[in-house]
């Protein structure tokens, strides 16, 4: 092993300098919405997809400053059925990974989407989006990170199990990176808790086994 002190010596030596991401300073919502209640209430466990959706953002290095991810995760089997990056955490983040989830499930109607109260999923176009898709929106309580714990557990998986500690070379990079984790290693061979150690995608193919559909 190489002590820290012998790294710096061997890396004044070649004039390098050693850079961290910097500090995240996320903007956090101030306003409580009474008018978009708390539906969902922590209970986590769904009968069957499409049911209850969560989203969420979390923040990823690249290209020398912060990038944003929206990733929505479908309840019964902790699948990610949609997901979108961004340079900016805004709206159009989170209504894009809508449409791909909404897409990729084949437009179900009647879903309940669960979220904190950021300011994106409180937004007029997001609410919009919702109403046009039929679906149902729940909001956690302010400042009560359990009442969203699955995108939690998600962001915690990807950033401990995947993404460098030094962040990505580029935008482009870090977002076929991330893709492949949600969509292939989260989705069909991670082993999950909630699904007794099977992965997502697993589970609902044999959900599809069982009753007989294609």
């Amino acid at each position: 092993m190489i002590g820290r002190f012998k790294v710096r010596a061997l890396m004044k030596e070649q004039g390098l300098i050693s850079k961290q991401p910097g500090t995240h300073a996320y903007k956090k919502s101030t306003v409580e919405r009474p008018d978009i209640p708390n539906i969902l209430d922590r209970q986590f466990t769904v009968e069957a997809p499409n049911t209850v959706w969560c989203g969420d953002i979390t923040y990823i290095w690249a290209q020398g400053k912060w990038h944003y991810l929206a990733a929505v995760l479908d309840l019964f089997s902790r699948r990610v059925v949609g997901w979108a990056m961004s340079a900016k955490p805004d709206a159009d983040l989170v209504v894009k990974a809508l449409d791909r989830a909404y897409e990729m499930r084949g437009r179900p109607s009647g879903v309940l989407f669960h979220s904190d109260q950021g300011s994106q999923y409180s937004s007029r176009h997001f609410r919009q989006r919702l109403w046009r898709y039929r679906m149902t929106q729940s909001m956690s309580r302010r400042g009560n990170c359990w009442d969203n714990a699955p995108m939690e557990r998600l962001f915690r998986s990807l950033k401990t199990e995947w993404v460098p500690t030094v962040g990505y070379m580029t935008a482009a990079l870090a977002e076929q990176d991330i893709g492949r984790y949600l969509m292939q290693r989260y989705n069909w061979t991670r082993p999950h808790q909630h699904n007794g150690l099977v992965p997502p995608a697993v589970v609902e193919e044999k959900l599809k086994s069982l009753s007989g559909n294609c």
